[in-house]
């Protein structure tokens, strides 16, 4: 029986909730799909509640946003079946069979994940391009490759769980703003020895976002990254935080800032352009990343 939990924020879910609710009433098992709107605009909950008219689809909408952890544990708390499948409101499945290839694999001691793709061509629109390729190149794996290091690989677009293990870890609400919740709860799988089954049952991501807003949320989840470098033992696990501190033990802190903002705007140039290089970004994030610890350090004396 199974729980297809769907956090919305300012998306139209239409077409995802007819395509989820057609493959549903061809599983053996019953199922229900809860989407919560997390304050969306008014113009996006105008287009969705319509799909509360669907049978087994139960719509909610919050006055408040809960936030990208919160929002999931309260997803959760409303399931009444026992599996709990996790999916991005701005994704698709690929495969017609998408809630099938899942229930076959269910197990009540481990976790699934489908994995992440991206539509093959490149999108017309150029502000689009640098979501769109950094996702290829770096979000885009098969299951075989993801498997190998299992818990590194989880990310919470596209999950299901037992609601039983769910439970017991649950998402850190301390995470208010956007990014890596998906790297804590991985390593709180890891820590409790639960297993990952990587599929290949990947949702296509369709919600690219515009390139300035893309490096805008990235910077957001290097500022969360800072969060769990202060609270959690997760150097290991995370190859910015070892270069991070790899370049402290040689002193090279203060010359990577100099860099940075010296290249800072070519960098971004290049980011924006259909050339883009990964290993700038990778650059670029480091500056960030020790740019904000020195910020935050100075304001918290």
């Amino acid at each position: 029986m199974l729980s297809i939990l769907i956090p919305v924020y300012n998306f139209d879910v239409r077409k995802l909730i007819h395509q989820l609710h057609q493959q549903g009433v061809l599983l053996t098992i019953p199922f229900e799909i809860l989407c919560v709107e997390d304050a969306s605009d008014r113009a996006y909950i105008d287009l969705n509640q319509s799909i509360q008219a669907l049978p087994n689809v139960h719509y909610r909408v919050l006055p408040n946003n809960f936030g990208r952890s919160k929002i999931r544990n309260y997803l959760a708390s409303l399931a009444q079946y026992p599996y709990l499948l996790f999916m991005d409101c701005d994704s698709m499945p690929v495969e017609p069979t998408y809630l099938s290839n899942y229930v076959e694999h269910l197990h009540p001691n481990r976790l699934l994940y489908g994995g992440r793709c991206y539509q093959p061509q490149a999108p017309q629109d150029a502000v689009l391009y640098f979501h769109w390729y950094y996702g290829i190149h770096r979000e885009q794996s098969s299951a075989k490759t993801r498997q190998k290091n299992a818990y590194q690989s989880f990310m919470t677009n596209n999950f299901l769980i037992p609601k039983s293990i769910f439970k017991s870890i649950r998402f850190d609400e301390t995470l208010t703003q956007y990014g890596h919740e998906d790297t804590l709860f991985g390593l709180e799988l890891r820590d409790r020895k639960i297993p990952i089954r990587h599929l290949d049952n990947p949702l296509e991501h369709i919600g690219l976002e515009l390139n300035f807003v893309f490096l805008k949320k990235s910077e957001l989840a290097i500022q969360n990254l800072h969060t769990l470098h202060s609270k959690y033992s997760v150097e290991k696990e995370i190859r910015l935080l070892r270069f991070f501190i790899q370049t402290k033990r040689l002193y090279l802190h203060n010359l990577i800032i100099v860099i940075y903002f010296l290249s800072k705007n070519l960098i971004t140039k290049n980011l924006f352009s259909h050339h883009p290089q990964l290993l700038l970004f990778d650059f670029y994030k480091l500056g960030y990343l020790i740019h904000w610890t020195k910020k935050h350090s100075k304001h918290s004396r």
